[in-house]
């Protein structure tokens, strides 16, 4: 449905309004050139974006806009928007990429002039139109008879056709810059798939360069000059050897001359493109005209047969075995080939002697029900004799098949899917109109139209000639390759009308014209690829001339093109490049269907007559065809592709192209995350998803960057990592700061090889923010099960005095949401990934069962290349009741049955009295508790807390909490992380201290009996343990420990904090877990 627009102009009201919108601009400049897009990527030369660079004095003209203001600063008005569509232009193909950087300079180019015909549908019929035609059409339909090489025909023309309508949808859906298929593969598929595509597609457009340049070779020495060749035939049966040596030779010198040409200048190859096209469509017109003159006047062309089989008359002209002349009778030259004298009485060839020799038209005309004979197969064997089907003949010995008799012999093993090989490259060409599309004046119209009239009329062509060559020429002279029938004449050129000669010298040129033309593409197309900087190793082939020729482009083109040469034959040459442009039409079509099946909002194209279902016949039927010329070719070009698909991905630069490949990604992860979402995973799937919880300094810079080292040894690319963080404040404040941390913290992802997705939250509190991550983390099914942080060093400093209670609602959080905890104590002494542990032991101590996390984290741990050589060792404690020796076996069998390889210990901690140092611990403990209680009596003694800190000599004397506080704060004056030898000196020193006003804390009496004993347990228990720990694992690389819940009772936070440091304390390197609560490793399969 049209739209219509109405365009109502608005004007200024005042001068003074527009000198404020243009001091605006001024004072705007700065900023626009500070400002960039933020994120590193190039933009495409569009209407619709960047355009920046509009002067913002035609924004602000005026103030009948002022609404609009701010949306001006990133957003061009309408008006602007549209002079810039109006006067936009592509650029041509090889000169400056379509997407280059945003502050290069684009050149100025002259506005495309070139329509439908001009464009498109000529280029399209010259480059299909070609070498196979001349050479090998006539042969296909001797080989395979008319019925099979209709079917091939019409494959190859199906699959272009299906081919040409997905890349119609394509080429129409936006504009299509210089660059054609690779440009549409690359911009649908992603760069992955486009830098493939594209090297190969570059690849079969070299080997077409090859495959004209042996075609014209061919022509040049089997039908205009054979004189010229420099290998002569010495012996029989080395005629194809010296005709392969021959083609080297030639081809190397043509394609050297040819490369020349095109260094000089492409402007003369353009000038010549016409006269080539004129005689490819000379040569058929006079194919057709001769078609319909064997009407009713059959051109003479006799061939001679011995027997049924048919002879080579190069080497005498008289097909009789003698002749008659004055009553005498004479011996011919065709009697000397096969006898040993001239006499009548010689000795001959059994063959010979047995079977007349007969002489028949080879062009007996339309009208001569040939058509009945040629329509079946006739394959054979290399070095077979052509033979006529319905000739009689006496079979004489073996032998005479043999020496170089002058017969016509097949030279080489025919099959029908080596005919499709051979025969698919003649509908090649059709991308000849998209690879203009730089230079055409409607590209979105022209290149449907033209492309899809271009295949119909040559599939015309090539149908119509099968019947017509079926039909008007005897089928061994189909099958005689070279026309050694024929006096050596071309087979079609036999049909021409009014001379042969008319198809030797077109099919000549035309040849030349295309191997011409493969020269000037390829180099193109290759810097096309090289200047988008997706594969890295090609990237020296985007340089060349000042006036953008592909020098090394060019010279690369001419070293794999010689490649071909040296195959020297063009039978073997045709199915190489048949498998290249096969995956280049096979991923058009893939192209299209994906694109149609995503249903994006930008799929819009102005061609509707296309479908997915089209598109995926078409690329199975390039498959097929891909495997069904030679299934050897088609998996060594898959390789390449795989290959280099694998380098992109690998090495090449991330490109967001808006491709397909990652609409359909997105896809298969929504239709994914919905299976996931149907329940938990198994016990034998799971594996922890962690959530890591990083801490940003004041520059949103990773505070303990081992944490992230820790995380890709724990995960090794597998599973799910979310790294968040928690920035304090609100959003619209920290929008600058939060997208900072973000690519700190995804810099340090990469640089760490941690593989998972950057989360930053902002949140008017640290605490809230923590929270907020733990609930909403993650997408559907794909949600962490883990959270991993790192030890509060300083949670005992007033100034980070919530530090520990942010800690213990973490922990809280974590078990309620039955998520497992890790918590890694003293991470800065963790292992970068670049270290190695040659040695050591991670040590295990299993308390109580927590599902397995214990077991699992040490097994994943050692596949990483840094723990891989520490040995496992498993800890247990055994109490007053227990059996140890019975708990070491029961152990060892569970291990067994884990397939876990780890040492196994039983500890025997038992029952005793609790010591002195353990109630001076718990005491000071609780008086701690109890001040730090009393710091957060009221809001204004908070508030006055950093000042009396500061400045503790003005403190009042009479305020025993707010002393206390400032002994708490004073780091020496405590030491909170105790052992007995800093107790007793610590105890020792302060009773030489003389401050009034409360009692010394460290003179005071234990009053044992009025101490929590909960609190006296648990210290006992975490002196005990820590012990214990230290006796066995004080030099252990990694100690892994269950780690105790948080009391019920909140009031015992802090006293939860001090049992946590008393039970690490003194080893390097801990990670206490806490599980979920479910089971994460079985023992059955």
């Amino acid at each position: 449905m049209p739209t219509s627009f109405t365009v109502v102009p608005v004007e200024a009201q005042g001068e003074e309004r527009q000198r404020d919108g243009q001091q605006r601009e001024e004072e705007d400049e700065g900023d626009e050139r500070d400002q960039g897009t933020g994120d590193g990527i190039a933009r495409e030369s569009s209407p619709f974006i960047n355009c920046a660079e509009l002067g913002r004095g035609s924004m602000y003209e005026g103030k009948n806009m002022a609404l609009f203001e701010e949306e001006m600063d990133s957003n061009p008005m309408v008006s602007s928007l549209l002079n810039k569509l109006a006067n936009y232009t592509n650029l041509t193909q090889g000169v400056v990429e379509h997407e280059a950087d945003e502050d290069s300079k684009r050149k100025e180019v002259k506005g495309p002039r070139m329509g439908t015909f001009i464009g498109v549908y000529l280029p399209c019929l010259q480059n299909i139109l070609g070498v196979i035609l001349f050479l090998r059409l006539t042969w296909i339909v001797g080989t395979a008879g008319v019925l099979e090489s209709f079917i091939i025909v019409f494959m190859c023309c199906a699959c272009t056709m299906l081919t040409a309508i997905s890349m119609s949808a394509i080429a129409t859906n936006g504009v299509v810059p210089a660059g054609g298929s690779y440009y549409m593969i690359s911009r649908s598929l992603g760069p992955e798939f486009g830098g493939a595509v594209g090297l190969c597609f570059y690849l079969g457009t070299t080997f077409a360069g090859a495959m004209y340049i042996l075609g014209t070779i061919e022509i040049l020495l089997t039908y205009i000059s054979p004189s010229a060749a420099i290998f002569k035939v010495a012996d029989a049966g080395e005629e194809t050897e010296a005709m392969l040596n021959n083609m080297r030779v030639y081809g190397t010198c043509i394609v050297i001359l040819m490369a020349i040409v095109v260094f000089v200048g492409v402007k003369y190859v353009n000038k010549l493109a016409l006269v080539f096209l004129a005689c490819v469509i000379l040569s058929i017109i006079a194919i057709y005209a001769g078609v319909i003159k064997t009407a009713f006047d059959p051109p003479d062309f006799p061939i001679c047969l011995l027997g049924n089989r048919t002879l080579s008359k190069r080497s005498f002209d008289v097909c009789a075995k003698f002749t008659e002349s004055n009553n005498e009778t004479k011996t011919t030259p065709l009697w000397l080939l096969f006898c040993d004298s001239s006499l009548l009485n010689a000795t001959c060839d059994d063959y010979f002697s047995l079977n007349n020799v007969t002489e028949i038209q080879g062009i007996p005309g339309i009208m001569s029900g040939v058509l009945t004979d040629n329509l079946w197969s006739a394959y054979s064997e290399k070095g077979s004799i052509v033979e006529k089907k319905d000739q009689p003949s006496v079979a004489g010995s073996e032998e005479s098949k043999m020496g170089g008799l002058p017969y016509v012999f097949t030279d080489i093993m025919t099959y029908f899917t080596m005919l499709v090989g051979i025969y698919f490259p003649s509908v090649t060409g059709i991308m000849a109109g998209s690879n203009r599309s730089g230079d055409l004046k409607d590209a979105q119209k022209s290149i449907p139209t033209g492309t899809i009239l271009a295949i119909s009329t040559t599939s015309f062509i090539y149908l119509s000639c099968i019947v017509l060559f079926g039909a008007c020429i005897e089928g061994v002279i189909l099958r005689d390759k070279f026309g050694e029938a024929v006096n050596g004449n071309l087979v079609v050129g036999t049909l021409a009308w009014p001379s042969p000669w008319v198809i030797v010298i077109g099919s000549f040129f035309s040849t030349c014209g295309a191997g011409l033309q493969s020269l000037t593409g390829a180099p193109r197309l290759l810097q096309a690829i090289a200047r988008d900087g997706i594969v890295p190793f090609i990237q020296i082939f985007g340089h060349g001339k000042a006036n953008g020729e592909p020098t090394w482009a060019l010279l690369l083109t001419v070293g794999i093109c010689e490649i071909g040469i040296l195959i020297a034959s063009l039978d073997s040459v045709a199915p190489i490049l048949s498998m290249f442009f096969l995956m280049c039409y096979m991923f058009v079509n893939l192209a299209c269907a994906v694109q149609t099946l995503l249903r994006t909002p930008n799929w819009r194209p102005r061609f509707k007559y296309y479908h997915w279902t089209l598109s995926f016949v078409g690329m199975s039927l390039c498959l097929a065809l891909m495997f069904i010329c030679s299934w050897y070719y088609a998996l060594i070009a898959m390789l390449i592709a795989g290959c280099i698909y694998k380098y992109i991905e690998y090495r090449g630069a991330e490109k967001e192209w808006g491709d397909g490949i990652r609409g359909l990604s997105l896809n298969a992860a929504r239709y994914a995350l919905l299976r996931v979402e149907d329940g938990p995973p198994h016990t034998k799937n799971w594996r922890p998803q962690l959530l890591v919880l990083l801490n940003l300094d004041n520059e949103q810079l990773v505070k303990h960057p081992r944490l992230l080292s820790f995380t890709s040894q724990l995960k090794a690319g597998k599973g799910l990592t979310i790294v968040g963080s928690v920035l304090q404040g609100i959003y619209l404040d920290k929008c600058t700061e939060t997208h900072k941390a973000e690519e700190n913290v995804k810099a340090l992802m990469g640089v760490e090889k941690t593989k998972g997705f950057c989360q930053i939250v902002v949140s008017p509190n640290f605490r809230d923010g923590i929270s907020y991550l733990i609930q909403s983390a993650g997408l559907g099914g794909m949600k962490h099960n883990t959270v991993l942080m790192a030890w509060p060093q300083s949670w005992k400093q007033a100034e980070n005095r919530f530090s520990w209670k942010n800690f213990v609602d973490t922990v809280r959080e974590t078990t309620s949401a039955q998520q497992a905890l890790l918590v890694a104590k003293n991470i800065d002494l963790f292992p970068t990934n670049q270290e190695r542990f040659t040695e050591g032991n991670i040590d295990v101590w299993w308390i109580v069962h927590d599902g397995g996390m214990l077991m699992l984290l040490p097994f994943l741990l050692r596949q990483h290349k840094v723990w891989r050589k520490c040995k496992m060792r498993i800890f247990t404690v055994a109490q007053m009741d227990d059996n140890s020796i019975q708990m070491k076996k029961d152990l060892q069998m569970f291990l067994y049955h884990l397939r876990l390889n780890a040492q196994v210990e039983v500890v025997e901690m038992f029952e005793n009295d609790i010591s002195a140092f353990t109630y001076e611990k718990t005491l000071m403990m609780e008086q701690r508790s109890q001040m730090l209680k009393q710091m957060q009596l009221s809001k204004n003694e908070r508030e006055r807390e950093a000042q009396l800190i500061h400045d503790k000599n003005t403190a009042p004397r009479s305020a025993p909490a707010v002393e206390a506080s400032v002994a708490v704060a004073v780091p020496e004056k405590v030491q909170m992380t105790w052992t007995k030898e800093k107790f007793v000196a610590e105890k020792h020193k302060n009773k030489d201290s003389n401050v009034s006003g409360f009692k010394d804390i460290f003179n005071m009496k234990p009053e044992w009996e009025n101490l929590n004993q909960s609190n006296v347990r648990r210290m006992h228990t975490a002196v005990k343990l820590n012990g214990v720990v230290l006796n066995k694992s004080q030099h252990a690389q990694l100690v892994l420990l269950n780690m105790p819940g948080p009391p019920k009772n909140r009031k015992g936070d802090e006293n939860y904090m001090e049992f946590l440091e008393v039970l690490t304390e003194g080893l390097d390197r801990v990670l206490l877990v806490r599980g979920s609560g479910r089971e994460v490793i079985t023992i059955y399969s």
